[in-house]
């Protein structure tokens, strides 16, 4: 599967000044990378407008974008929870361990049961029992680290109801990004490992 050909870099917060500038919120925490944008693509409600970039000025926790046909305060007031959206090559670069939500975004979860005998001899590959247990959905800031928002499978939905049709109805769950509950990512297959299926319940 391809990856990501633009990635979100920053969210738009309002209104900065008289001049159409606008704050930005970097969406990594990083912000280096935005001084060297020329052209970035502006995109709210579904709408995109692709602009120059005329300045960015500031830092921590806003930035101060200008872009070229924004020009007043009203104009860059209609932006706010907009995105900044740019190509992939233009992304803050990631360190070991680190991905971009939007390729994390649609990844199949999938469980391997593995039993006890074939877990001592490191037998794991290739499992016959495993199964898609979700998909992932989205990406969400949490207090103590990032939550996978996870959309539950329907047939393990329809195992674990029991006839319960509240339990049916349940479709996302939210799952620690952590190792403990997160093995190998692999971006290129759109797959992740679940450690554990009881995090789905």
């Amino acid at each position: 599967m391809d990856a990501v050909a633009s990635l979100v870099v920053g969210i738009i917060r309002g209104a900065h000044g008289l001049a159409g500038k606008f704050k930005v919120e970097s969406t990594s925490g990083e912000i280096d990378h935005f001084f060297d944008l020329t052209e970035v693509t502006l995109r709210k409600d579904g709408i995109e407008r692709l602009s120059d970039v005329e300045s960015i000025e500031g830092g921590h926790p806003f930035l101060i974008m200008k872009c070229t046909g924004i020009d007043t305060p009203e104009e860059a007031s209609k932006l706010a929870g907009g995105e900044i959206v740019v190509p992939r090559d233009k992304a803050c670069p990631l360190h070991d361990g680190e991905f971009y939500v939007e390729d994390l975004k649609n990844c199949a979860l999938i469980y391997e049961p593995v039993s006890e005998s074939d877990a001592k001899d490191g037998l794991k590959e290739g499992n016959p029992e495993a199964i898609v247990a979700g998909i992932v959905t989205d990406v969400l800031e949490g207090g103590a680290g990032d939550l996978l928002e996870v959309s539950v499978s329907e047939s393990l939905l329809t195992a674990s109801a029991s006839g319960d049709d509240s339990a049916k109805k349940r479709r996302t769950v939210l799952v620690p990004f952590k190792k403990e509950f997160i093995g190998d990512v692999d971006i290129s297959r759109k797959t992740m490992q679940l450690m554990h299926l009881w995090i789905l319940e």
